[in-house]
Formats: structure tokens, sequence, C-alpha cells
């Protein structure tokens, strides 16, 4: 976790204060990215830009939201930044390879669940579903700040949320619903096929 003295110091151009706020939040910035677009490499750009938006960006920041928050709302954008680049949203990806999503550590959110099942079962949705699910289900965005982030409307962000989790739900518990019984507790949405 970030602190205001820290925060403070980055704030004031210290750039010792600014490599430990990188080192503190590396980890969770490069799951995210990766999780985003689905390769680590391309996530190391991400992670680079994201840091450098943040750099010049944090002498505005107020604190409205928490440090993590406002952070994470930065390398949303500069992956979606990132993907329209490339002409890859909305590509389906390709089975797990190395180097990409499944290789990468649980974000916090999903370390309960400690299951590579689930990551494998990301990475083979489209980059527009695993984009809104990553964002809504591991890291609590509204579908509102969603759309907003990826440029759709909040209604089309919850038909890519129903259609990523159904599919989620297709490749974790199989075509006849069984599946793991720890994965179904940790999801519950996905084995209700429920919507939020």
């Amino acid at each position: 976790m970030v602190d205001g003295q820290l925060l403070e110091g980055c704030r004031r151009g210290d750039p010792g204060a600014f490599e430990e706020l990188v080192e503190r939040t590396h980890r969770q910035v490069y799951t995210l990215a990766v999780r985003l677009v689905g390769d680590r490499h391309d996530a190391e750009d991400v992670v680079q830009e994201a840091y450098l938006r943040a750099y010049r960006a944090l002498p505005g920041f107020r604190g409205d939201a928490r440090f993590e928050t406002w952070l994470y709302r930065i390398v949303a954008n500069a992956a979606m930044t990132h993907l329209r680049r490339r002409g890859r949203f909305g590509e389906v990806l390709p089975e797990a390879q190395e180097g990409s999503i499944s290789d990468v550590p649980a974000a916090p959110a999903e370390e309960s669940l400690g299951d590579a099942e689930v990551s494998r079962a990301l990475a083979e949705l489209p980059e527009g579903q695993r984009v809104v699910v990553v964002l809504k289900d591991v890291y609590g965005f509204s579908c509102q700040e969603i759309g907003d982030q990826i440029g759709v409307s909040e209604g089309a962000v919850k038909v890519r949320l129903h259609r990523a989790r159904r599919r989620l739900k297709e490749l974790i518990y199989g075509p006849e619903g069984r599946g793991h019984e720890e994965v179904r507790r940790a999801l519950p949405e996905y084995a209700e096929g429920g919507e939020s």
C-alpha cells in the first residue's frame, strides 16, 4: 500500500520516492497489464507508459479515490491505447503460450482462487470480453467506469460482461456444467450465470 508521505515525496519530484512507489506497486500494475493485453512483452510496454503517465499526473492527484484505484485506471487507459494502436482489441487470443496471460501470478483479488484453470480460461476469451471481466470481477470497476475506459456504452459493457461470464462458465465447468467446486464457490456469478 502506498502511504501519504511517499505520495507527497513523489509530488515534490523526489526520484527516490517515485522509485519506491514503483517497487511497491509494480507486481499489481504488471499483473493488470498482462491480464488486459494478454502478453508479457506488450504488458512491459503498457507498464512503462502507465508509470510515465502516473508520474506526469501525480502533482494533480488529490486523493479523491484510493491511490491504487487511480493507478489502475491509468494502467487500464494505457492498455486500451496499446490494444487500439496494435489493432488487436476484440481479437481472440490463441491457446496459452509461453509469456502469455496464463503464466502471470494471480492479482491480489484472485489469490483466493489458487487455480490456474481461471487464468487459462481468461486467456481464451476475446480481448474485448477479457478486458471487461478483468476490470469488473477482479479489479471492481463499475460498468460505467469500464465503458469510459474502453469507449463504449454502459449497456455494451454489460452485454460483453454477460457473454464473458457465460463463456468462462463453459471453459471452467465444461459444456455440461461440471467443474472444480473451489472455483465454483470462489466465482459464484459464473456458477449462476449471473450479471451485475
